[in-house]
């Protein structure tokens, strides 16, 4: 266990099959998305960790829509902590200095993939420390409890900030990836084990075909799935939603104590 901060609820609200509740752990802002009606047995459901792209929030559509499917679809608790400079957290100078960088080598038609794997490394380092905090203070929710599985889903930056995370916390036994530069990741990507499902767009005009099969490589895990979709960068389809959805079921439903 980490050093243990306390979570503390501030917001509820249920709507549509799914209960929202937003939470603060050691001061970062996140969302924990959850059944309106448990399963049940022993009351207890699967974790899943989603991390949000760059640019976005934790209420980002995208996250609250994959929520959707893993609480209303699946059963499952998800949660989303709001990335260092992004959503309800200020911007440090750092963070806009690299995003003014990051702007200045967009408008020369520069490539910005070092910009990025800088800038979201920063953040990894940052971000993978909240993110054990966090984990640590969900798994004393009685509904999720210390032994349940936990799964990771993240894209683009959500993918630059969990295979550092997933690579340092053994209790992740399931991870989405994809969109991502592998610069920064190969190493990580080495001592990742667990069962993981890749997507990329085969015509990505940020990230070179051959840089994302070079990231989808790295990874040690001998349970491992490449999705290549046709289409750019922002053409990725939303069916990898429900791909994802499905696999995390495969992963850590099997294993939760089901009642006989």
């Amino acid at each position: 266990m980490h050093s243990s901060q306390p979570l503390h609820f501030t917001a509820e609200s249920t709507a549509d099959g799914m209960t929202e509740r937003d939470f603060t752990v050691g001061g970062v802002p996140g969302v924990l998305w959850s059944p309106a009606s448990p399963a049940t047995g022993t009351g207890r459901a699967p974790l899943v960790l989603m991390g949000h792209g760059g640019g976005a929030h934790k209420k980002h559509p995208s996250m609250a829509g994959r929520a959707r499917l893993l609480t209303a679809g699946c059963g499952f608790h998800v949660a989303v902590l709001d990335a260092p400079g992004h959503g309800d957290r200020p911007r440090s100078a750092q963070d806009e200095a690299d995003i003014a960088e990051l702007r200045a080598a967009q408008a020369a038609g520069e490539p910005e993939g070092p910009v990025v794997v800088r800038y979201n490394a920063r953040l990894a380092e940052l971000a993978v420390p909240e993110w054990q905090a966090a984990l640590d203070a969900l798994q004393e929710l009685p509904e999720i409890g210390a032994d349940g599985p936990v799964g990771y889903f993240g894209i683009a930056m959500g993918t630059a900030l969990g295979v550092p995370l997933v690579a340092a916390e053994p209790r992740i036994t399931a991870a989405v990836f994809g969109l991502m530069w592998p610069d920064a990741l190969v190493e990580q990507a080495r001592r990742i084990t667990v069962p993981v499902e890749f997507a990329m767009q085969w015509d990505d005009e940020r990230i070179p075909r051959e840089a994302a099969l070079a990231l989808f490589d790295a990874f040690a895990s001998t349970e491992k799935t490449l999705h290549a979709n046709a289409g750019k960068h922002f053409d990725f389809p939303r069916s990898e939603a429900d791909s994802a959805a499905r696999f995390l079921t495969r992963h850590l439903a099997r294993t939760t104590t089901s009642p006989a």
